[in-house]
């Protein structure tokens, strides 16, 4: 606004320069009408009128100006013609990487899921920091899903009451973790409320203009001179007291026609010989309009056939008056037939049964088996409703009479729980269990991350040149090709064996492919030799061998290492976060971390700040080659699942007969075939 000021002002002192663009003006500088042609004191080659150059300093090219990612965290300056080359390296350029794939949970009634496999591998690998990379990554979402699993929706009676104090300040902290977004408020239980200023002054002038047609017809009526006939009003109103009176006789006339029996004179659809009635009373068109209108009400009442099969289901061949007292005491009509579901409505052809209450007890188990494990019964009612598309128990009508209701109850033994409680809470003191399958599956249109919550993000952010490494490595080369193909299990691992192998490695250099549960993330471990191993203790006197060189030494290796050994190498000590910390410009990334600020009125207000930090991503890997381990059929020699069956006695093959057998003789398979071929010649000649 101050640039757009001070420029009008100097076109009406500089009437010349206002429409001048030419770089070789010549005009005579004069007061109020032309001043000096000078060139950009910025040396980007432009020239201009001594006027224009603070509007020219809004477009030079040389002007330091911050990053355009600068509200996101960037506090680089740099000119203007490099801002587009800049973005490629801006440490705030990241991207957040959305691959998603799904893991159901087991199934105990499936014979080939593997639930024995998963016992024996969480028993094996229990203290053990080197573990199955499919089972690493099955712990990590089935902790991710407890997280997210609430308990609320599944068994609401199982809530315990909570004063309506601590609703409020849920209700509080719910308005402050809302933030806006486009236009809407958008809380922490995904509720989205519109506040559209657009809409609502609209709807008010809308209501506004009623209210104000309906005020101005009032007044119209109430005055005088806009109602000069001061006999209208009463006349008006003796209209109104004729009609009520006609509405009257007619409702008297109506009590007195019902009285009748009009059972074969009437037009009801209902009547007997309706039809009939109306052909002759009325014209051909109106009857066809008569079917048309009460065509369904004919065809239930039994007048006319009906079109489909569908419509033959129900049927009523008369009208039977049945008192309604209650809902229980309705009885089903006798001409009421549904050919689907006879048995349900025929009670001579229904299995007799007489009312008796069972309890508990009368199951003949024991106290301890009455309650459920609230894992498995939260795991299997989620999928329930994911799969089927419905809850377990819920109501169903089949029919305009009967509806099918299940009931489904729960003992657990955390119960009753609180609004908030997810299944994370309810299993801290439990004993660890995988229910979770170890292989994993792709998203499709059906199951996603916004409708099935068995479905699982990687979340992680890299920088922008960093994500088609990570896409390609973790995703393409590891995750999809992990079970069988990367990550190869013994064949009899449904009987229980949990031997594995990782059958491939980078191609430049030794590493094994590791999985942090801590950080989520895919790594390379180097493969040390052994003589690396025991020469690689400590110095003397406590301090590592890596500490004691120069800082300088220490910055120039660092340089060396990728985004993740760097992120590790900073927790080792404070020298070392020292030398991470000078690399962070070059390497890091910086992202906005939003925290909650209570103030001392009870109000909040989330606010973001700028976190450094490095990301998860491992050195790229161009190329991947079999690594040097013993094949697959090494272990089945030792392996204790396989159990070889040996037969001592001769076993006769399906071609040979009975007397075959007797004699004791053996055919090959080319005598076979050349007796074959003499038969069929024979046959020719």
């Amino acid at each position: 606004m101050h640039s757009h000021r001070s420029r009008a002002s100097k076109v009406r002192q500089h009437v010349h320069c206002d429409s001048c663009y030419s770089r070789r003006c010549r005009a005579r500088v004069e007061v109020s009408v032309c001043c000096a042609v000078v060139p950009c004191r910025l040396h980007c080659g432009a020239l201009f009128h001594l006027c224009k150059e603070e509007d020219h300093l809004l477009l030079c090219p040389n002007v330091r100006v911050p990053c355009l990612n600068a509200g996101y965290g960037c506090p680089v300056h740099l000119p203007r013609s490099s801002q587009a080359a800049h973005l490629q390296v801006c440490p705030a350029s990241v991207v957040c990487c959305s691959m998603e794939w799904l893991r159901w949970p087991t199934d105990d009634t499936n014979p080939h899921s593997n639930i024995t496999l998963q016992e024996n591998v969480l028993k094996e690998n229990e203290g053990r920091d080197e573990v199955a990379l499919d089972f690493a990554m099955a712990m990590v979402d089935q902790s991710d899903l407890y997280s997210r699993l609430k308990m609320k929706p599944l068994f609401p009676e199982l809530m315990e009451e909570e004063e309506v104090e601590e609703i409020k300040e849920e209700k509080k902290e719910e308005t402050a973790v809302g933030g806006f977004v486009n236009g809407t408020v958008q809380n922490s239980a995904g509720q989205r409320r519109v506040l559209s200023t657009e809409t609502y002054n609209l709807s008010e002038m809308m209501f506004s203009m009623e209210r104000g047609g309906c005020a101005v017809a009032q007044a119209n009526l109430d005055d005088p001179k806009q109602n000069p006939n001061p006999g209208e009003k009463g006349k008006a109103q003796s209209e109104r007291d004729s009609k009520e009176a006609e509405r009257q006789d007619t409702e008297r006339e109506d009590e007195n026609c019902h009285e009748a029996d009009t059972s074969k004179t009437g037009q009801a659809p209902w009547q007997e010989g309706v039809l009939e009635r109306l052909g002759q009373e009325l014209s051909p068109q109106e009857y066809n309009m008569y079917i048309v209108h009460h065509g369904r009400m004919l065809i239930a009442f039994g007048q006319i056939e009906a079109c489909t099969p569908r419509d033959k289901d129900f049927v009523y061949g008369s009208l039977e008056p049945i008192p309604v007292q209650t809902v229980r005491s309705f009885k089903v009509p006798d001409s009421y037939h549904y050919r689907r579901r006879v048995h349900l409505y025929d009670t001579a052809a229904r299995a007799q049964s007489e009312p008796r209450s069972v309890d508990t007890s009368d199951l003949g188990v024991k106290e301890d088996d009455w309650f459920s494990d609230e894992a498995a019964a939260t795991l299997l009612g989620y999928a329930e409703e994911e799969v089927m598309g419905h809850k377990i128990s819920q109501s169903k009508a089949a029919d305009g009479l009967y509806v099918d209701v299940g009931t489904q109850t729960h003992s657990f033994r955390s119960a009753p729980f609180k609004r908030k409680t997810t299944l994370a809470e309810v299993m801290v003191d439990r004993p660890l269990k995988l229910r979770l399958q170890l292989q994993a599956e792709s998203v499709n249109s059906r199951h996603s991350r916004a409708s099935c919550v068995f479905s699982f993000l990687c979340g992680h952010t890299f920088h922008r040149r960093e994500f088609a490494t990570h896409v390609r490595n973790v995703h393409s080369d590891i995750q999809t090709c992990l079970s069988g193909w990367f990550e190869q299990r013994c064949p009899l691992a449904y009987l229980g064996c949990t031997y594995s192998q990782r059958r491939f490695q980078p191609s430049t250099h030794k590493a094994t492919v590791s999985y942090s549960q801590q950080l989520r993330s895919f790594s390379l471990r180097p493969t040390l030799e052994a003589a690396q191993r025991e020469g690689g203790g400590e110095a003397g006197g406590g301090e590592d061998s890596l500490s004691s060189l120069p800082y300088e030494v220490l910055c120039h290796v660092a340089t060396f290492l990728d985004s993740l050994s760097l992120s590790q190498l900073a927790l080792v000590s404070r020298l070392m976060r020292q030398v991470c910390s000078s690399l962070l410009q070059e390497r890091g990334m910086v992202t906005l971390r939003w925290e909650r600020k209570t103030y001392s009125h009870g109000g909040a207000k989330w606010r973001a700040k700028p976190v450094w930090e490095f990301s998860r991503l491992f050195s790229s890997v161009d190329s991947w080659r079999m690594a040097d381990i013993s094949p697959i059929s090494a272990h089945l020699k030792v392996c204790p699942y396989y159990e070889a069956s040996v037969h001592s006695e001769p076993v006769p093959l399906p071609s040979m007969s009975t007397k075959q057998g007797c004699s004791q003789e053996r055919t090959s398979l080319i005598n076979q075939f050349t007796g074959k071929q003499m038969a069929t010649m024979k046959k020719r000649v």
